[in-house]
Formats: C-alpha cells, sequence, structure tokens
C-alpha cells in the first residue's frame, strides 16, 4: 500500500472525529504567515511592524487599508548563487496578507517606513465609517 494513500485515510478519519477545520488550527504551524506581523494597539491608533528583509525596491511592496482590513503583498526575493540547499529558515516568495485590524482606521493619516528590513505602519482610529481603499506610500529611509 502507499504510504501517502494510508496518511490520506488517516486525515479523513481524523475529519470525521474533530471535524473538518480540525487542520485550519495548525495552518500557522506547517506554513508560517509571511510577511511576520507584530501589531500593537494604542487607545487612538495601531503600530504594525512587518518583517520584509531583502526588499531592494519599496515600490514592490503593496499596502492597502480598507476600513478595519490591512493588506500587504509583494515579494520576498532571496537570490542562492548555486549549490544544494542545506538549510533554508528564511521565509521568501510571494506574499499576500490580509490582517484584520482591532477597529476602523483612517485612510487620510497613515505613516508608513521602511527601513533595514522593517516596514513600520501608525495607523489611526477612525471616527466615522468608510469603505473606500487607499494605497499607501513607503518612505524608504536607509537609502542616502
Amino acid at each position: 500500500m502507499n504510504p501517502f494513500e494510508q496518511m490520506q485515510g488517516w486525515k479523513q478519519n481524523m475529519d470525521h472525529f474533530f471535524g473538518e477545520n480540525f487542520w485550519s488550527g495548525f495552518d500557522d504551524v506547517l506554513k508560517p504567515p509571511i510577511p511576520q506581523v507584530n501589531m500593537y494597539q494604542g487607545e487612538k491608533d495601531i503600530i504594525c511592524y512587518v518583517s520584509l528583509p531583502g526588499v531592494q525596491q519599496i515600490n514592490d511592496i503593496n499596502v492597502h487599508v480598507t476600513q478595519s482590513t490591512l493588506v500587504i503583498s509583494g515579494e520576498i526575493k532571496l537570490e542562492h548563487h548555486h549549490g544544494q540547499v542545506v538549510k533554508e529558515e528564511i521565509i521568501h516568495g510571494a506574499f499576500d496578507r490580509k490582517l484584520e485590524l482591532p477597529f476602523a482606521v483612517r485612510k487620510d493619516k497613515i505613516d508608513a517606513t521602511y527601513q533595514y528590513g522593517l516596514l513600520v505602519l501608525r495607523l489611526h482610529r477612525q471616527m466615522q465609517q468608510n469603505e473606500d481603499q487607499r494605497h499607501i506610500t513607503i518612505k524608504q529611509l536607509d537609502e542616502e
């Protein structure tokens, strides 16, 4: 018997026993989300730190905000010149990350900076509801 067929059978049994959404709780462990984000909520603002190592063109990073959702997309490119991979821990490739914010934010008051591989977003609480989307411009700080 093919071991992969046996594993599929085990998965079906687990789905039947625990429910079909059993494996969704392991998504972040099996495939960590990229880019990695730390989000901090203040009384009137949200600060997001986004790990984007190796980004050379900040125009390749897309940041959009709609009411209470932050969307970050782009690609983390790492060039390996030759040879067989021995260890690969740095997450790279195309990404499209959608984050729910703890409250609606203003689209006219958003600060975005990028320095040393870290994108920092400061979002300010919105007092009125609005569904419009706004593209965020990022300032390059470590280039002189």
